[in-house]
């Protein structure tokens, strides 16, 4: 409950999760039948990037501001995207992006729980229709809100990583909407500090006898101090044709962009279980 994303909006990892989601959505609207979106931990939608929070890290200026001059190539709509929503002043989360490219008769729903940053997102979307904003538990919504009416969509669960046993809970919402939403694409969002966890982690799923799941890593430095967010990345179950060659495109130009030239730099798409 106390994170705040904006301190953080914008950074290399907002670059990373939101250039492959845009991937993922122009991917379900190339198909011509309705789609809805579940983000289970939405934010405020847009954040500010002269305001206190993000001014005190910089940490955009690492991220998002080192992009903005891109005009073609793998980063191209997802940058594109972004200077529409008003960067470099403002940056757009997950449900700015989401509604972006939501068709007539696509839908957004975006849960958020703290109340201040609910507020915000409801205050953001309060005359969209194809936008539900709910106050509650991003866990929980991934059971009360799957499967969709429309049969095919994309569920995005971004948590903070704040509590012990994120790594645990993410396995564990993954294992239950592909039970409950077997066509829906799920991309699961986590930090990278150590490889340990990361490792624990995807052999939980493994074990779980999940299928069709692809882990896109992006890491900026060796990934061996505990404190420090050294990569992160993005497990995307039943991920649509060309996932892994297009998003490793991405990938690896956004190291190219982002990378500091640091020891262990690098990024990968792995394939953790087949169709």
């Amino acid at each position: 409950m106390n994170y705040r994303h904006a301190f953080h909006a914008g950074n290399f990892a907002d670059c990373m999760k939101h250039a492959l989601l845009v991937w993922l959505l122009r991917a379900l609207a190339a198909k011509d039948k309705p789609f809805a979106a579940l983000d289970t931990h939405a934010g405020i939608g847009s954040y500010d990037l002269a305001a206190s929070a993000a001014e005190r890290t910089g940490e955009w200026r690492r991220g998002i501001g080192r992009l903005l001059d891109i005009e073609a190539g793998p980063l191209a709509d997802y940058v594109g995207l972004v200077r529409a929503a008003g960067a470099p002043a403002r940056y757009p989360g997950s449900p700015a992006l989401i509604r972006a490219l939501l068709r007539p008769g696509d839908r957004l729903l975006a849960c958020e729980l703290h109340p201040e940053d609910h507020a915000a997102l409801r205050a953001a979307f309060r005359a969209d229709r194809q936008v539900a904003v709910h106050h509650r538990d991003g866990w929980e919504a991934l059971k009360a809100l799957t499967p969709f009416l429309e049969r095919r969509g994309l569920v995005l669960v971004d948590p903070p990583f704040e509590q012990e046993g994120e790594f645990a809970r993410l396995a564990q919402g993954i294992a239950l909407v592909a039970q409950r939403f077997r066509a829906g694409i799920q991309a699961c969002w986590y930090p990278i500090k150590h490889r340990a966890p990361v490792r624990a982690f995807h052999a939980a799923l493994r074990e779980a006898g999940l299928r069709d799941l692809v882990a896109a890593e992006l890491w900026l430095r060796e990934p061996t101090d505990p404190q420090r967010l050294n990569g992160c990345g993005l497990l995307v179950a039943n991920p649509p044709w060309h996932f892994e060659a297009e998003g490793g495109a991405i990938l690896a130009t956004l190291l190219e962009r982002l990378g500091e030239r640091e020891p262990g730099e690098g990024w990968a798409m792995t394939r953790l279980a087949g169709e």
